[in-house]
């Protein structure tokens, strides 16, 4: 599933107008992520019930004000999401170290590939050259439970990504 984001995306890629962002002209695939972040969520609430981690996870808080979104630049909104992804694969991937059950192992493994793919992604739309990535420190809370970390991301994926991806389109397949 991981690959299928990076493999779209090459498959999108014209030869001398190579833009990350003519894979965002179909709209089909943002909702197919929306999809299977709702449905990692779903498959990790049908696992056993899992105690509580013993280390909490410190994930993103990925509320926004629309308002405030669309002020922002598209270079701004990018490097957001990115260090709320960043958070978003450390948590899962530091859950992943504690877990034992192969239910949610699985579904905390697919996460950590779904988030990678998106970092990856995100990264090919640098549009500053030469820039480097500021530190980033955002919002955030500890969750003791694993269900917080599949509810941040699919509010990730189902908020500032698919907006961020319709803004890109609007952009570039006009």
């Amino acid at each position: 599933p991981g690959l299928l984001l990076l493999t779209s995306f090459l498959l999108h890629v014209k030869a001398g107008r190579a833009s990350p962002a003519r894979l965002l002209c179909d709209t089909r695939l943002i909702h197919k992520y929306i999809g299977e972040a709702k449905d990692m969520e779903k498959k990790a609430s049908q696992c056993q019930a899992l105690p509580p981690l013993a280390c909490p996870l410190v994930l993103p808080l990925v509320d926004f004000s629309l308002k405030q979104w669309r002020d922002k630049t598209n270079e701004a909104k990018r490097r957001e999401i990115l260090c709320e992804l960043a958070l978003v694969a450390g948590a899962a991937a530091g859950a992943r170290t504690e877990v034992t059950q192969e239910c949610a192992g699985r579904q905390l493994s697919q996460l950590q590939r779904h988030a990678g793919a998106f970092l990856l992604l995100l990264q090919t739309f640098g549009w500053e050259a030469g820039r480097q990535e500021p530190g980033c420190s955002p919002r955030s809370t500890e969750h003791a439970q694993l269900a917080g970390l599949f509810l941040t991301y699919r509010q990730l994926v189902q908020g500032k990504l698919r907006f961020f991806f319709h803004d890109l389109a609007r952009e570039a397949c006009e």
